[in-house]
């Protein structure tokens, strides 16, 4: 007789996380109008899922408790400005975001245009964002930090251990996630702070769980790694 298949939670093993305050932060990826908004140019495809995770309620309540508990926050967002549209070759999804003209900005050295654009934070997360306290990294290009000065931040405040949110879950935040851990950060996954992409023959939320629970140290709720704050 064959063994019913098992969940990969029952053969997994269970690392945890455990915050340790002054050496934990919370880092967001890309809570920008376009994956998070209905005016958001690639709404169509993630909205479905933004919708199922209440994913704006809870990066709201992550960063509400982050800020109640003086755990400082990291936001890694994505731009392009002018130059960066002559690039000679981009992959699947850069193509697509070119061609749309996602997370657009005038360029490096303004923010003209910046309020309401699709480049611009999520209405509702804005105000708590847009904080003294709260570090805005330079933007990363692609998925990871690996083009921008996440880390660099991170380090200089002593910081080893991340709760990871944010968009979308199997691009940006699954490339975060990848890039931190091998830089040496323990990082845990909020799940239902993120969401993905559903197109016709697959969910990209679905895939970047599985990853996240093969890779990350612990994947939880919003709710439970709010109340560890």
């Amino acid at each position: 007789m064959t063994a019913e298949p098992q969940h990969y939670d029952e053969v997994l093993p269970n690392p945890g996380f455990e915050v340790t305050p002054g050496s934990t932060a919370v880092v967001i990826t890309d809570p920008q109008v376009d994956f998070l908004s209905e005016d958001g140019v690639i709404w169509g495809i993630v909205g479905p899922s933004v919708e199922k995770n209440n994913t704006v309620a809870n990066l709201k309540k992550l960063l509400e408790a982050a800020h109640a508990s003086g755990t400082p926050v990291f936001v890694s967002p994505h731009y392009y400005y002018p130059t960066d549209h002559s690039w000679k070759f981009s992959g699947a999804v850069e193509t697509m975001m070119h061609a749309i003209n996602m997370f657009d900005r005038n360029g490096a050295l303004t923010t003209e245009g910046f309020d309401g654009s699709g480049a611009d934070w999520e209405a509702s997360l804005k105000p708590l964002i847009e904080r003294d306290d709260f570090v805005v990294t330079s933007p990363h290009k692609v998925y990871s930090p690996k083009t921008n000065d996440l880390s660099l931040q991170l380090r200089k405040r002593g910081i080893n251990k991340i709760i990871l949110a944010g968009m979308s879950a199997n691009l940006c935040a699954e490339a975060h996630m990848r890039d931190l851990i091998e830089d040496g950060f323990e990082v845990a996954i909020a799940k239902d702070a993120t969401a993905g992409a559903v197109l016709p023959k697959g969910d990209a939320y679905e895939a970047a769980l599985l990853n996240f629970r093969m890779i990350a140290s612990s994947v939880q709720t919003t709710d439970e790694l709010a109340g560890q704050l």
